[in-house]
């Protein structure tokens, strides 16, 4: 009997939700501004962004490099929210736990060295090296 009831309260959660978000999007379709094509003018189909006009274009081109530590933030937070929930249930999962979550930290603590060793983790314009062989060239040559 209490499955019932719990399936009720999520049913119930469920329609509210339903109701609202119909009720917001229906209000928002009949009360919504109309925008007529000529008598607005030119400037209402331009973007506007705090009151200038654009110069450029919105589009920015970001380096990879971007991406890749956005990419290991969302590895290392995973880690993290992982680690709190062990930290919650320590006394109950013991030694085992205690050596399952060591395991997992220096894993991440590796594939971080790793990430670190191979540059991943660089921002910077890399240096230009030179070869050995091109300092050492005749200058008659």
């Amino acid at each position: 009997m209490e499955n019932i009831s719990n399936i009720w309260s999520i049913s119930a959660y469920a329609m509210v939700i339903a109701v609202l978000l119909a009720s917001m999007l229906g209000l928002s379709a009949i009360t919504g501004t109309r925008r007529g094509g000529r008598a607005m003018g030119r400037s209402m189909s331009l973007p506007f962004e705090s009151g200038m006009v654009p110069t450029g274009s919105a589009h920015l081109r970001l380096p990879v490099q971007y991406y890749l530590v956005a990419v290991f933030f969302v590895i290392f937070d995973v880690e993290t929210a992982i680690l709190l929930t062990w930290a919650t249930v320590v006394t109950e999962t013991g030694w085992i736990g205690y050596g399952a979550a060591l395991v997992f930290t220096v894993f991440l603590a590796v594939s971080l060295a790793y990430l670190w060793r191979a540059g991943a983790l660089d921002w910077g314009p890399k240096a230009r090296q030179h070869r050995m062989a091109d300092t050492h060239k005749d200058p008659v040559s």
